[in-house]
Parts: C-alpha cells; structure tokens; sequence
C-alpha cells in the first residue's frame, strides 16, 4: 500500500514498523539484534557511516562514534523475531524515508551475506502510522516496549496472562528495545534516542504500561483503519 505524497511532515512523530518477507525470521541470534541496533546508530545520519569501515570496535563503543546530523530523531524501539517497531521524529523533508531506506539496506545486505542469500528481506514498503496527538503519543511509546511480551505470553493482551510479575521482570530485562534507556538505565545504546523523547514521554511504571494497553490496542485499530484507502 502506497503512502501520500508527502506523508511525512517535519517536526511530526510516526510510528514505522516492518516485518520480514512472508513472516520469515530476521533476527536469528544476539549478533542480529546488536547489528540492527547498532544501525539504527549508525544510519542515522546525513553522511555515509558504514559499521564494515569500523574495524573491530565492540557493540557498545559503536555508539560513542562521533556522527554528523541526525536524519530523525529516535524515540523508541522494539525488535522481534520476524518484525521491528520504531517511533521516529521528522526533523527534515525526507528525513524518516532516507533512513529507513538506509536502515533497511545496511542489514539486509549484513544479513544475506551472512546466510549466502539474495533479495530484498523486509516488506515493502513499511508500514508508518501518524502520531496525531500527545494522547496517542503516550499509548504508542508504551505499545512498542510491550511488543516482546509475545515471547513470553500470547494472551496477555486479553487479560489472561499466567503471572504479570513473572512478565514484568521479563519485559525490563529484554535487551532489544530501548525500554531500559527510557527507565535511566546505563547503557551505551541510550545515545540512539534523540531528546525529543525524554522532553515529551511521560514516564510509567511497567504495571502501569500493561494495564494501558488495551486502550492503544483500540486507537491503533481504529487509525490502521482510517489510513486504509
């Protein structure tokens, strides 16, 4: 599905989100998720920064690496198995669309050399949602850091989890989104998140998040619905 010309408009939060091609698994281990995670760094900028021209650096020096503007600004992450969610901000005309173009680029080329594979990896194009309002904006930070409780229970979302103590503990700990960088964690991979995350979110306890996301779950419906032609 084909967006609108000029969809993106500057100084506008969306929601962009991709999946592997026929639901296939794109993150097959740890050095995956850290290699997506470190360009989401990485690309993120006007000038070419390529991760095979950084030699031997470790994950967590990667984002100490001085860069050039930032295309968009990162508010939040999750990845999955077969999918990805990102909340990113428009700075500049064009901004999330080089990006993701990049994002997408430099791992699937990562990934097919890896796996001695050819063709294109994630769906096209990706999906992208408007954040219309602050009201929306809140559900949806807490809506992309719950995505990983799948892993660990399906039904969640329908009220029947087995143990939400055991899922909270679970969802604090999952290393492949920026939750802990959102909960002042310290980790290298804060420098990821722009600032126009920590000027904007209104911070929830876990419990909190979970108990909101029935009422993101409708609103996400209802746009999905409206952004269909």
């Amino acid at each position: 599905m084909s967006r609108p010309v000029n969809f993106f408009a500057p100084n506008e939060w969306y929601h962009c989100y991709s999946r592997g091609i026929d639901k296939r698994t794109v993150f097959e281990n740890v050095s995956d998720y850290q290699r997506f995670i470190s360009l989401l760094y990485l690309t993120n900028t006007i000038e070419p920064l390529h991760r095979s021209n950084l030699g031997n650096l470790n994950h967590d020096d990667i984002f100490t690496i001085p860069r050039e503007e930032p295309l968009v600004s990162i508010g939040a992450y999750a990845l999955m198995p077969n999918h990805f969610h990102l909340l990113l901000y428009e700075k500049n005309d064009s901004g999330i669309s080089t990006f993701m173009q990049k994002l997408g680029t430099a791992y699937t080329m990562y990934f097919n050399i890896k796996n001695e594979r050819s063709g294109g990896l994630f769906t096209k194009p990706f999906r992208a949602l408007h954040v219309p309002d602050d009201r929306y904006f809140q559900h949806v930070v807490d809506y992309i850091h719950l995505n990983p409780l799948e892993l660990f229970d399906h039904n969640w979302k329908d009220g029947k989890a087995h143990d939400t103590h055991y899922l909270r503990a679970k969802l604090e700990a999952y290393p492949f989104s920026s939750l802990p960088d959102l909960n002042k964690a310290s980790r290298p991979t804060a420098n990821i998140l722009g600032n126009e995350i920590f000027d904007t979110y209104q911070h929830k306890t876990t419990k909190q998040m979970m108990e909101n996301a029935l009422t993101y779950k409708e609103m996400l419906s209802s746009l999905i619905i409206k952004a269909t032609p």
